[in-house]
């Protein structure tokens, strides 16, 4: 179980090269340059909870108090396989800190918190269950509210500034008018996507140099959670590294009010990146909430290639 840590300077979720302090329930807006402070800032901190919804998506976070090994603005792209065609939540769960990752008129779906079966991350707001492949890891440290699935480890960024990931899943609920297609949604979501993994993350930084170029590999229908949905897939160049891969994918969750859903993933192009058929493995292992082995339906006969 975790605990909620002490007051005090933690390096700070949306910038790790400055300190920023936790008032044992939130964070705060004061921050400090680079090395660790000696004592409690001047003034009593304000609190720093913002107005982001509080995650209701199953994540293992026993243990996971501070741990410094995820950055804000993580993005994260995977293997070029030839086709052509801005991580940290607050040192505890209940009170996780919000950091936002660019403007948008989506609103997140909730982060994780315990699940009892570590093959699976549950986003209960959207009503899915993703898989968790060898590889990759419920994050029990994450910048963004709404990311539900990194790979494992950490790198130096290749712009020299934070730590990035080879690998993220974001899901997201967007606000959208009613009767919006799935093609429309993706197709809308994925220049935002882009931006926010490679160009600028929330805190300023182009942690790999900006976005240069990018390509369409891939789009179409498919079928998620016995769902017809949509798919858009970008190759994004950047000024740094190798750039890398990002996809969204649109469709009406099988709960409540069918509203839509957007699943998002970021891939390192590099040799060090996850496979990217890892996204193809992702999207057709989403499950609706309870239903485990609902595999198809709706759409079942189309999808990405293979």
């Amino acid at each position: 179980m975790s605990t909620t840590p002490p007051p005090g300077w933690y390096p700070d979720p949306t910038a790790p090269h400055q300190w920023r302090w936790w008032d044992g329930t939130a964070w705060t807006e004061h921050r400090s340059a680079p090395g660790e402070p000696s004592g409690p800032p001047a003034a009593p901190p304000p609190s720093g909870r913002g107005p982001a919804r509080a995650k209701a998506v199953a994540l293992v976070a026993a243990g996971a108090v501070l741990v410094a090994a995820v950055v804000t603005g993580v993005v994260v792209l995977g293997r070029d396989d030839g086709s052509g065609g801005k991580a940290r939540t607050a040192p505890t769960a209940p009170s996780a800190p919000s950091v936002s990752t660019g403007p948008s008129t989506d609103t997140p779906s909730p982060a994780a918190s315990a699940s009892d079966d570590p093959s699976v991350v549950v986003d209960q707001l959207n009503g899915i269950t993703l898989p968790v492949l060898d590889g990759w890891e419920k994050p029990p440290y994450a910048a963004q509210d709404d990311v539900v699935l990194t790979t494992r480890g950490t790198y130096d960024c290749p712009a020299g500034t934070g730590l990035c990931r080879h690998g993220l899943v974001i899901t997201r609920t967007p606000a959208v008018a009613e009767g919006t297609s799935p093609e429309a949604l993706a197709r809308r979501d994925i220049e935002e996507a882009a931006e926010q993994a490679y160009d600028e993350n929330a805190a300023g930084q182009r942690l790999y140099g900006g976005i240069t170029s990018h390509r369409t590999v891939a789009s179409g229908q498919i079928a998620v959670a016995g769902r017809a949905g949509y798919f858009v897939r970008w190759r994004v160049d950047t000024a740094k590294g190798p750039g890398g891969y990002v996809q969204s994918v649109a469709f009406p969750s099988s709960t409540g009010t069918e509203a839509p859903v957007v699943v998002r993933l970021v891939f390192d192009a590099g040799p060090d990146g996850p496979p990217l058929s890892d996204m193809d493995r992702i999207i057709r292992g989403i499950r609706p909430l309870g239903d485990a082995a609902t595999g198809g339906g709706v759409g079942s006969s189309i999808g990405p290639p293979g």
